[in-house]
């Protein structure tokens, strides 16, 4: 698809462009790692939109690899790893997020290498953990806490706390490292400690107000009395807005909680339910009306029971385990077993709270794909086994 960047995907794109003309790495108000990654190859092959989507071609093989190899080590038949890699690789937004100059790519692939690495035998794989993490952080500053998904699975299974902990803190700290030289940047273009971008507070704020009824993006102007207005917040610098919007945001939120309950579930419904993201796909480009229209129902056609059945499968999966392994009982040896699925359960959580607080877009479920179709496929095989168990045993004769 000849798709023309814009919004944020064209913002990425000038920077890159920016970054690989020996300018300056942005400013603080978002995060620049997909950039800075995007002007390396923009710099060896030149500023061309094409350039992306072939690092996004790329990208995605590699996906596709590191998904082979995730299920190679999981105690899987050969049959339902091949349907899992089957559906991954056809999966309708793997195929047209090739031509989007989105972070969703870069961020998705060392997500996958993280799960990898994670359930492979890696010699110190938290410290890599750790680097990828960071790394990961620079282009969504909310990855930061993900050595909480280590922590807890850790935790969970061993039940022994300081060995837990020793862990998280191993991938948290080495993340901090990585991410260090930009928190030092960044103070030093601000003047005082500046998180790795100054977004965060605007996202809390549209998306936490009692004018936001559909639990996405608005204009910060359309907030009532909205602080974008006031001669304080304008003569402040960016982190200082940042800081003023995220007290806002959190002031609403506790002054409001039931609004702040049915937002958040909006928000989820907009990421893991809305199908919108095609038409990012389709953005510039001259493809007759009716073509997309059909391209756009074939994709939420497929894509919706997928999502739908893989997110039911994934709170059967957190239900059953919960009720039967996580308890007090519970030996190590036996929840050893059902370390993938805690650690793979974990992470979806994690997101899916980001986006319960944030904002619901439904390009934010990308990273989650894999782990959507794996519980789909599982699900799926759950529901088979079911119908063939006969209804009734007839008891044996005396």
């Amino acid at each position: 698809m000849k798709t023309q960047p814009f919004s944020d995907f064209l913002y990425y794109h000038e920077l890159a462009r920016q970054i690989a003309n020996g300018g300056q790495w942005g400013d603080t108000y978002t995060t620049v790692g997909y950039s800075v990654v995007l002007g390396f190859f923009y710099k060896l092959f030149g500023a061309k939109i094409a350039i992306a989507k072939g690092l996004n071609l790329t990208l995605s093989v590699m996906s596709s690899l590191l998904v082979l190899g995730i299920l190679i080590r999981m105690n899987l038949s050969q049959r339902i790893r091949r349907t899992i890699l089957l559906c991954f690789i056809l999966f309708p937004m793997n195929i047209y997020y090739n031509s989007i100059l989105a972070t969703e790519m870069l961020f998705t692939s060392l997500l996958l290498l993280i799960i990898y690495i994670y359930l492979s035998d890696t010699v110190h794989k938290y410290w890599i953990i750790g680097l990828l993490t960071g790394i990961d952080t620079m282009i969504k500053p909310f990855f930061l806490v993900f050595f909480l998904v280590i922590l807890l699975t850790e935790l969970i299974i061993s039940k022994k706390l300081l060995p837990s902990l020793r862990k998280g803190l191993i991938v948290l700290s080495v993340s901090i490292l990585i991410i260090s030289p930009w928190l030092y940047r960044n103070y030093k273009l601000m003047g005082e400690f500046t998180y790795v971008s100054n977004n965060g507070g605007i996202v809390l704020y549209i998306n936490n107000n009692s004018q936001n009824k559909y639990g996405g993006w608005m204009p910060a102007g359309d907030v009532k009395n909205s602080l974008i207005n006031l001669p304080e917040y304008k003569l402040a610098n960016s982190t200082q807005k940042n800081r003023m919007l995220t007290l806002a945001a959190k002031q609403w939120i506790k002054s409001h909680p039931l609004e702040f309950l049915v937002l958040g579930m909006k928000r989820l419904s907009l990421t893991y339910f809305s199908m919108k993201d095609i038409n990012y796909a389709f953005y510039g480009t001259t493809i007759p009306q009716n073509i997309r229209l059909g391209f756009a129902s074939a994709s939420k056609f497929t894509i919706r029971p997928i999502f739908i059945l893989g997110i039911v499968s994934i709170f059967t999966t957190t239900y059953l385990i919960i009720r039967r392994k996580i308890a007090p009982s519970a030996r190590t040896l036996e929840l050893e077993t059902y370390k993938n699925d805690i650690f793979l359960l974990l992470i979806f959580y994690m997101f899916t709270g980001v986006y319960f607080l944030t904002e619901g877009q439904s390009r934010y479920s990308f990273p989650l794909i894999f782990i959507i179709i794996y519980y789909f496929v599982m699900g799926l095989r759950y529901l088979k086994n079911a119908l063939d168990k006969p209804a009734f045993t007839k008891p044996p004769a005396r």
